[in-house]
């Protein structure tokens, strides 16, 4: 004999499979935006980590600026102490320089034959207007000066003959060039 089944079988397991595919679907979909928050936490998290360090980075930053600045304020004041440091000593150095040239230049002077009226020094030229007897005396003076331990090469610029109080003087300008030193 034959038998049949009447029960729906097939529906049932349809229905089951139907069933198992929406819980799998559905487990699929839950494990996906449990995927999907959990990246988005991590990017989130980061993120910020990222941005903390960015700030951090940013005031240490800022900070060393502040301290470069300071060096740099340093350097600048301490270039300009060692400039005038330098200056001060090479006015020390060359402080007695004029009060030995004065004293060299007086005994280099005739006495009686030669009067200066006026000495002037720009750089390294000096130049010595004065009265004289006559250019012999104008010329001994020269050579003593010639002569100096501060005078490199001496020129005469003009004499010419002036008369004071009756007698006739030559009057004189000489260039010189100091030594260097």
């Amino acid at each position: 004999m034959i038998r049949i089944n009447l029960l729906p079988y097939r529906e049932k397991e349809k229905r089951e499979d139907i069933t198992r595919q929406i819980m799998v679907i559905g487990i699929t979909f839950v494990v996906f935006v449990l995927a999907l928050g959990s990246f988005h936490l991590y990017l989130s998290m980061s993120i910020s980590s990222l941005e903390e360090n960015i700030t951090k980075q940013q005031n240490e930053l800022d900070r060393l600026n502040k301290i470069i600045l300071d060096i740099d304020t340093f350097k600048r004041d301490k270039a300009l102490l060692e400039k005038k440091i330098a200056i001060i000593n090479t006015l020390e150095e060359n402080r007695l320089a004029p009060v030995r040239m004065l004293d060299e230049l007086t005994t280099m002077v005739p006495v009686k034959d030669v009067w200066l009226e006026r000495l002037s020094e720009k750089g390294t030229a000096i130049t010595i207007e004065g009265m004289a007897r006559n250019n012999i005396a104008v010329a001994h003076f020269m050579k003593n000066l010639a002569g100096s331990t501060f005078i490199k090469s001496v020129d005469l610029v003009s004499t010419k003959e002036k008369e004071i109080s009756g007698i006739k003087l030559q009057q004189f300008i000489i260039s010189c060039v100091k030594k260097k030193g």
